[in-house]
């Protein structure tokens, strides 16, 4: 799945979202880890299949259990096991990255993540520009104020780069090192005392490059947690004047792309009638010197499908 040409709710658009939805929750790649897992395939429906995949793979594969994910539990597997995750993740699109459908978009969007993850796609998305890729709008670099582990710190420090404290600031420093500025043109934001109910946005203007907006959003549940991507997106559309139409390019990790592309769907094409094309950094095309491409396992393999399981059912539901 990785494009959505117009609104969601009726005719054609929807039944090729179902019927997309049902080839990658359908796939033999799936069935055999739900078999591999000792699930028995259920009948009925997409929608049936999705609550039976929610469902099962909250006992089997949810290592994170509310946690962030470098906090999540990683489990020990066989090695059939490791060689039949793999290779599912693989064939499910969440390993190897696929250049963009278009040559020019209205707007370019990345992405944020943990820290390793925040550089390597800012730097891709820099080398998409500067590769001929054309974007009529703006390019938005979307996080959270969520600090970042002693883990990501470490790595930061390792690779010489500054130790910084949040996400957001991450994604800022590595906009100034990746586009070659130094300082925004703009700010705009709130500093409400609480991560939660703050936001900000950093405007810069690298030469010959469309703008690039560095942006945390507040949260729309801020009793109960911090900004996720969806309220970040949700609030960059605002920010943007996101219009019927228009193309936008985002800019993740290929394990996520199956799960945040959804999520995109979900919060913005179905609303603002846009069309989305999700891509995965192809890791060829960054700088490895800098931060090494970081091995992925079984386990976060698991992980991020039951993720895309749970954004294809939330997308599946607005039918």
């Amino acid at each position: 799945m990785r494009r959505a040409d117009m609104a969601l709710p009726t005719g054609t658009v929807a039944e090729q979202i179902t019927a997309e939805v049902w080839a990658w929750v359908g796939s033999a790649s799936l069935r055999g880890l739900v078999r591999h897992f000792g699930g028995d395939w259920p009948a009925g429906d997409v929608t049936q299949v999705l609550r039976f995949l929610d469902d099962f793979s909250a006992r089997h594969w949810d290592f994170r259990q509310g946690r962030e994910r470098p906090e999540a539990r990683e489990p020990t597997f066989d090695a059939p096991t490791t060689d039949l995750v793999l290779d599912a993740a693989a064939a499910l699109g969440m390993v190897r990255s696929a250049p963009p459908a278009r040559p020019a978009y209205a707007h370019l969007v990345v992405l944020g993540g943990l820290a390793h993850a925040c550089v390597r796609r800012v730097a891709y998305a820099a080398h998409l520009l500067r590769a001929g890729l054309a974007v009529d709008g703006e390019v938005a670099v979307l996080g959270s104020f969520r600090p970042l582990s002693e883990w990501e710190r470490e790595t930061l420090a390792d690779a010489g780069l500054p130790a910084d404290d949040t996400e957001v600031d991450v994604l800022d420093t590595a906009v100034r090192r990746a586009f070659g500025v130094a300082a925004p043109a703009e700010r705009d934001g709130v500093d409400a005392g609480h991560p939660h109910h703050s936001w900000s946005s950093r405007t810069y203007r690298p030469a010959g490059l469309p703008p690039v907006r560095v942006l945390a959003a507040p949260s729309s549940e801020p009793d109960r947690r911090r900004a996720h991507t969806a309220d970040t997106q949700r609030f960059w559309a605002g920010h943007v004047r996101l219009a019927p139409g228009d193309e936008v390019l985002m800019v993740t990790a290929p394990i996520y792309v199956p799960f945040q592309h959804c999520d995109a769907l979900r919060t913005l094409a179905r609303p603002y009638g846009c069309g989305i094309d999700t891509v995965g950094v192809d890791p060829a095309l960054t700088d490895p010197a800098v931060l090494p491409e970081q091995t992925l396992t079984p386990g976060r393999y698991l992980q991020e499908i039951r993720s895309a399981i749970r954004s294809m059912r939330a997308l599946h539901d607005l039918r």
